[in-house]
């Protein structure tokens, strides 16, 4: 995929499925957006005309968001998500854009995220911890909004706490993603560079630390109490920690003393 501009600024589709996300957090959203690029095109669908949406109105204009008006045609039917839909397609075929990002918990757009990035583009999803996982690892990255922001706050002015150590050692999945990752490129002695490990967890899946509490990877892995961290200067090398053996193993294996 190529666009014949002199810009190097990435540019980025915010499409809202209005119905699914908080108003409340589109300034986070759209300050997680411009670390990826530009939101040239932002859009918000939903019926304008429900109260269900009354708290979007003044968001639309704070932060220059089209409202995209879509009637119910049909009970139980959610028209927005068939326009927001197609107007993505379309901006995938006009090539005039780098990047979406889809704010939305809902699993039915995990079709459209899995045809943008087969078409090259990177997809930035964002939602609610009750999104469905397919919709969350169809994405290049995915944030959780109630995560998202500056951490150690939550909506209501509450701390987020990150992961216990004792929490992360038993995420089997996040525990293997992390070992893979660290395993991918390791020299002889078992070290990697930081930055390799995360090239590894994004070519993965929608990994992010923040969705574990933690701001950088650095911190994750060392939370885990799993992996050994050693730095340089800017440079940061993990390795997996050895295995400990248990006192009473060492115990059982030692040979029982004679008496001369």
């Amino acid at each position: 995929m190529s666009n014949a501009r002199n810009d190097t600024e990435k540019r980025i589709a915010l499409l809202i499925d209005a119905d699914n996300a908080p108003a409340a957090k589109i300034d986070v959203i759209l300050a997680e957006v411009a670390r990826h690029g530009v939101a040239n095109v932002r859009r918000a669908y939903g019926n304008w005309k429900s109260q269900h949406l009354s708290g979007w109105e003044k968001m639309l204009h704070e932060y220059a968001i089209r409202p995209i008006q879509q009637f119910a045609y049909s009970t139980g039917k959610n028209a927005s998500d068939m326009a927001m839909v197609i107007d993505a397609m379309d901006l995938m075929y006009a090539r005039n854009l780098d990047g979406f990002a889809i704010v939305s918990s809902d699993a039915d757009f995990t079709p459209l995220v899995m045809r943008l990035r087969n078409d090259g583009y990177s997809v930035y999803g964002f939602g609610q911890e009750k999104t469905p996982a397919p919709f969350v690892k169809a994405c290049s990255t995915f944030l959780y909004l109630e995560k998202l922001g500056a951490l150690g706050e939550t909506e209501n002015g509450g701390a987020v706490t990150p992961r216990t150590t004792g929490e992360l050692q038993g995420d089997r999945e996040l525990l293997q993603l992390l070992r893979s990752a660290v395993a991918s490129e390791a020299d002889d002695d078992g070290w990697t560079h930081l930055g390799a490990v995360g090239t590894h967890l994004r070519n993965q899946g929608s990994f992010d630390p923040r969705n574990y509490g933690y701001r950088n990877l650095s911190a994750l892995i060392e939370a885990t109490g799993l992996f050994e961290v050693r730095r340089d200067g800017q440079a940061v090398e993990i390795r997996e920690a050895p295995k400990q053996v248990p006192r009473t193993a060492r115990a059982k294996g030692r040979r029982p003393r004679t008496s001369a």
